[in-house]
């Protein structure tokens, strides 16, 4: 249960991260109004936050939430941007999801 928790986590803090970042993009990129960016600056603040709900150390959720974000940002572009990833932005996901889980979840004595 503590892994999908911790997953769980993972992934908020991921669309928390990407969605402000977006957000503020299309008002620096896009001409968006600044209501834009005001919202992501907010959502970013949540980004912040959730980490500090992983069981781990600063250091390794950080380390591990970068694969989660690689699996994230591409899903991203595929679902929003409309950008099909390619077997290269497959296999080097699969390589980073593969990091997190050695680095989050393999047991340790």
């Amino acid at each position: 249960m503590e892994t999908l928790k911790s997953i769980f986590y993972f992934v908020l803090a991921g669309f928390l991260e990407i969605g402000g970042g977006y957000l503020i993009w299309l008002w620096l990129r896009e001409n968006k109004s600044v209501w834009f960016a005001i919202a992501g600056a907010l959502i970013l603040i949540g980004y912040g936050i959730v980490p500090t709900l992983q069981p781990a150390n600063f250091g390794r959720v950080y380390a591990a939430y970068g694969g989660i974000f690689i699996f994230l940002s591409v899903l991203w572009g595929w679902k929003v941007d409309k950008i099909m990833p390619d077997k290269f932005d497959i296999i080097g996901t699969l390589v980073s999801l593969i990091g997190v889980g050695i680095i989050m979840y393999w047991p340790r004595k």
